[in-house]
């Protein structure tokens, strides 16, 4: 897996506060409610259950959402799986795209029920999806929960990571890709003993802007100067050439012990974590939305 000076004032402010709205406590809750449904491998009635959870959390928060079903191959056969994406319109024209994965690897026999992993970024998208819904856009937002993000087998181009690379190919065809500023990825990000790699397939320029906000944040230690390349469902746009980037905490547990296994569960996780990534990101995003950020992606300063 492994945007006359009044006018900018008046216009940013909503944003400046969103950061503060953002409840780890929270996040760690949905995330909570996201693992008592058990195993959710794609195409499982718990997986099905998950899903109109999420619709129905995203009903009450006042976003478009999007169904996006299909039908993947894999290597234990044809398996229906499921996208869920809320849109939280904006005005630029222009779109930023918040991303992670809902389902846990099909593990059959083995009660995985992948509290960070497939949990976590679950919890974290819906605590957005509720900040989201109290405040005004200058972009589009979307917000996406894939599905079939684990691999059957080994990861390779047609095993694992089915629902981003099926919304890339759908986004390139519909034209949305040409309007997405920036996608970030987040996935294993629960872990109470965060440490966020510096994933190198991500743009360079907002992954410096991610480390630059969380340092000035106070998070910089939650953010490591340490590097390395995993492939994650950012990577199906990171070839499309969207400026995309991958938060991940790639070391869970001791030696990455817990890592699809038993282990890994909500007692391993914290409301701090959650909070730290949280506000990090609603910060990249109102800095995302100022003015002079809305550049198109050419403009963005490549590697």
């Amino acid at each position: 897996m492994h945007r006359a000076k009044v006018v900018l004032i008046a216009m940013l402010a909503p944003f400046s506060a969103m950061a503060a709205e953002f409840s780890g406590a929270s996040a760690f809750e949905f995330t909570r409610a996201a693992v008592a449904f058990g195993p959710r491998p794609p195409g499982s009635p718990a997986s099905k259950k998950l899903q109109e959870f999420i619709k129905a959390k995203l009903k009450s928060f006042r976003c478009e959402i999007v169904d996006d079903a299909f039908t993947a191959s894999t290597p234990i056969g044809a398996v229906g799986m499921a996208n869920v994406i809320a849109r939280f319109p904006g005005t630029s024209g222009r779109a930023v795209v918040f991303s992670g994965h809902y389902d846990t690897k099909h593990m059959p026999g083995i009660d995985f029920v992948g509290a960070n992993d497939g949990g976590s970024s679950t919890g974290l998208l819906l605590e957005l999806a509720r900040v989201f819904s109290s405040t005004k856009r200058r972009h589009d937002v979307y917000l996406v929960w894939f599905d079939g993000e684990e691999a059957y087998v080994q990861y390779t181009g047609t095993d694992g990571f089915y629902g981003s690379r099926h919304l890339a190919r759908r986004w390139e065809q519909d034209g949305t890709l040409k309007k997405i500023l920036a996608l970030i990825n987040v996935d294993m990000i629960g872990d109470r003993d965060l440490g966020i790699l510096k994933e190198q397939y991500s743009k360079a320029s907002l992954n410096a802007l991610i480390w630059k906000v969380a340092g000035e944040l106070g998070y910089g230690r939650y953010f490591l100067n340490e590097s390395g390349a995993v492939l994650d469902d950012h990577f199906q746009f990171v070839q499309k050439m969207v400026p995309a980037a991958n938060l991940i905490d790639f070391d869970y547990g001791p030696n990455n012990s817990y890592w699809h296994t038993p282990k890994d569960t909500m007692d391993k996780l914290s409301p701090k974590s959650f909070e730290v990534v949280g506000r990090v990101l609603l910060e990249v995003l109102r800095r995302l939305e100022a003015p002079a950020a809305a550049a198109p992606p050419s403009a963005v300063p490549s590697r």
